[in-house]
């Protein structure tokens, strides 16, 4: 795992970006930060750990929510600085109960809503 790590260029704060991918349609889901300890957890477990930089603190995917990702497969770019996620999503991805975070298209200048809400955030996380 160590010599995995080391080739992983994590920024000063110790983050590396990771996007997540559905694996078998490429859909694009939601991109998050992971540090260390979320890649090796995510390794050993098989299911996505990523680190939330609002709390402080790891946050395992659908640990509130049951909306969990399971890791098909992981990759590194060229440069080792972005982690490409391919997993197998259940449920939605997006907190606002879409099934991806990339629900906003620019139109003639503007930021329109092009995906519908699937579940309600309320029932996601209780409250």
């Amino acid at each position: 795992m160590d010599t995995l790590l080391a080739e992983i260029a994590f920024d000063r704060d110790g983050l590396v970006v990771a996007i997540a991918q559905q694996h078998d349609t490429g859909e694009v889901l939601m991109v998050a930060w992971m540090n260390r300890d979320a890649v090796s957890e995510t390794l050993r477990t098989g299911q996505v750990c990523y680190w939330s930089r609002s709390r402080m603190k790891l946050w395992r995917k659908g640990e509130t929510s049951g909306q969990a990702q399971k890791l098909v497969e992981m990759r590194v770019d060229c440069d080792g600085d972005a982690l490409l996620l391919r997993v197998d999503q259940a449920g939605v991805a997006c907190h606002t109960g879409r099934r991806d975070c990339f629900f906003r298209v620019v139109r003639e200048g503007a930021l329109v809503i092009d995906r519908p809400v699937l579940v309600d955030p309320a029932k996601l996380y209780g409250g």
